[in-house]
């Protein structure tokens, strides 16, 4: 009996496996799928909105209005404007420009996920150093069909503890991120606009001194 229970117990083991190793593999097929199809694109206008969620804290998705942002991309640059800010980023420096304030801060590098933070200008590319990643839930989200891809950090100290990387069936374009951090905190980013190939100023992404007078530069 117990060798039956035992070869009974190894099935078991063996189809979880394959079963687990299938959706990895079908969710590496996505993910790729979805690099392989947006990498391509010379550059790409993005619409965005972000909002909050925290249970434990009592604070639902609609408690307050979503926060816009958009950002331009082509190929490692970009120019992001959101939270009141303006990144640009030429591809060896960024230059961060604070409005409210009057302020530019100029780095010699690109933004990290500082604070578990992703921000939107690594929404395409965060995904492929870092995670552990499978198949999630599919969900019809205003009649589109959005597979969801799990990704866990690999970094057990991230204070991001998943993502669920939501992306259109039929574009294969990401159409939303959800960041679940250590503290309970949700983070979700919808995609609402998406251009691509467009007709851009050969200046979009080259920080220009003169359109900046009474700022101070750090």
């Amino acid at each position: 009996m117990n060798s039956i229970k035992n070869l009974v117990f190894a099935i078991m083991c063996i189809v979880t496996f394959q079963t687990v190793n299938a959706q990895d593999n079908e969710a590496k097929k996505i993910l790729d799928e979805v690099s392989k199809k947006m990498g391509a694109y010379q550059n790409m206008q993005i619409g965005f909105s972000t909002s909050l969620i925290n249970k434990e804290a009592g604070i639902s998705e609609n408690d307050e209005p979503p926060r816009n942002g958009k950002i331009l991309l082509q190929g490692e640059k970009y120019s992001l404007d959101y939270l009141g800010n303006t990144f640009l980023f030429d591809g060896k420096k960024l230059y961060v420009i604070n409005h409210d304030d009057k302020e530019i801060s100029i780095n010699d590098e690109d933004l990290d996920e500082d604070s578990g933070f992703i921000y939107p200008s690594k929404i395409l590319t965060f995904y492929k150093e870092g995670y552990n990643y499978k198949m999630g839930k599919l969900e019809n989200i205003k009649g589109r069909k959005i597979q969801f891809i799990e990704l866990t950090p690999i970094d057990s100290d991230s204070e991001i503890i998943r993502v669920d990387l939501g992306i259109d069936a039929k574009t294969k374009h990401i159409y939303q991120m959800i960041q679940i951090g250590d503290n309970g905190t949700e983070t979700k980013l919808t995609i609402n606009q998406f251009k691509s190939n467009q007709k851009i100023s050969q200046f979009a992404f080259t920080f220009n001194k003169k359109n900046y007078e009474g700022y101070l530069i750090d």
